[in-house]
């Protein structure tokens, strides 16, 4: 899942201090399950940005909307009965979001609401965790399932730095070394020979970085 957090508020009026009429747009993908971006975050935005452009005596008509996602041109294409009505469209969705309506709407000014933070997941209700880093060269069959690129510190593909005590990093003493843990698993599982390998250098082209991918169609882009 994509986690994502809502920008400050006078940042986003400031974005759309030239317009007049705003669409916020949210999204019903992974931003409203970390509320961010659903339909109560849309609510409350919209009426933030009245009072925002109020408070800098700007007169604005605000609508508020959600898509199934931002990421699907099938929901994408559901915009288009709101053209006309808007000078600005302010997307809660997460960065993809943004940049799939700005490529697919080149003619229409698109803002972004939310910070887009990592990919993670939830243990516990609210509190969210990094776990893949998207690098497009997927490791976990050599490291019991468990990301080094995005749960070490270092990113280190060969074992902890030297700074790892007691299990726990060096950067932040309450973050565990994710290296012990992925020794610990192996171990469990009898695999420790995986430890033995030493990964070459990291070839990171893979990971795209806006470099073409064998996904996105031609139409798609810009």
């Amino acid at each position: 899942m994509i986690i994502a957090e809502r920008k400050p508020v006078n940042e986003i009026v400031a974005m759309v201090r030239d317009a007049e009429r705003i669409l916020v747009l949210g999204c019903r993908g992974c931003v409203s399950v970390c509320s961010a971006g659903g339909e109560r975050e849309v609510e409350l935005l919209s009426s933030l940005i009245r009072l925002g452009k109020k408070q800098a005596g700007q007169q604005a008509q605000v609508k508020g909307a959600t898509l199934v996602r931002q990421c699907d041109k099938e929901y994408v294409d559901e915009i288009d009965q709101w053209q006309g009505e808007y000078d600005a469209i302010v997307s809660m969705a997460c960065g993809v979001g943004v940049n799939f309506i700005a490529n697919l709407r080149p003619a229409d000014k698109v803002y972004p609401a939310v910070n887009t933070s990592f990919f993670g997941g939830s243990a516990l209700q609210g509190e969210w965790s990094e776990q893949c880093a998207g690098c497009g060269d997927c490791v976990l069959h050599l490291t019991g399932g468990l990301c080094p690129v995005a749960r070490c510190a270092k990113s280190l593909l060969n074992g902890p730095c030297g700074g790892s005590v007691d299990g726990r990093c060096e950067i932040h003493r309450e973050i565990p070394c994710i290296w012990q843990a992925i020794h610990d698993r192996l171990s469990r599982f009898e695999q420790q020979a995986e430890l033995d390998r030493v990964a070459p250098i990291r070839d990171w082209r893979p990971a795209g970085h806006g470099g073409p991918r064998k996904a996105v169609r031609n139409d798609l882009t810009v």
